[in-house]
């Protein structure tokens, strides 16, 4: 979830401090407290499944590094990592690291014509939409 839960959980703590004063209009509390609740659910959906997504995506993202071998160049060290704390701060840590070695191997690739470099590219672009749905939600802001 973007932005991550403890900012939208400082958020919807002021929110909530705010609509307390008891002369804030009923309307606006109203509409306050029922953003508040859809926050809140999201927040509750995607804490839960953050590490088992991180570790995924985590699992993934050291594939295409360790398959790409020297073309990871200076990233190639990030494929021989594991996920042995789950804390989400040390997952999301680990996934940008990730994310940044990805960008560059792309970019390394993209304009390569050899067949293995073609096989990457197209893993990583199968990589992106899967990364994607890993993220939705069940339930979203009308």
């Amino acid at each position: 979830m973007k932005p991550d839960i403890p900012a939208v959980l400082a958020e919807l703590a002021g929110l909530v401090a705010r609509n307390a004063v008891p002369d804030v209009d009923p309307a606006e509390r109203a509409g306050a407290l029922s953003l508040s609740a859809a926050l809140l659910g999201m927040a509750a959906e995607a804490w839960d499944g953050a590490a088992q997504r991180l570790v995924e995506e985590n699992k993934a993202l050291r594939a295409l590094l360790s398959d790409a071998g020297d073309r990871a160049g200076r990233n190639a060290w990030l494929s021989q990592g594991i996920d042995d704390d789950l804390r989400v701060s040390v997952l999301a840590a680990a996934n940008a690291r990730l994310r940044s070695a990805l960008i560059e191997l792309h970019a390394a690739v993209e304009g390569d014509d050899a067949p293995d470099a073609r096989a990457l590219e197209t893993r990583i672009w199968e990589e992106l939409p899967l990364s994607t749905e890993r993220r939705q939600m069940s339930t979203a802001l009308a």
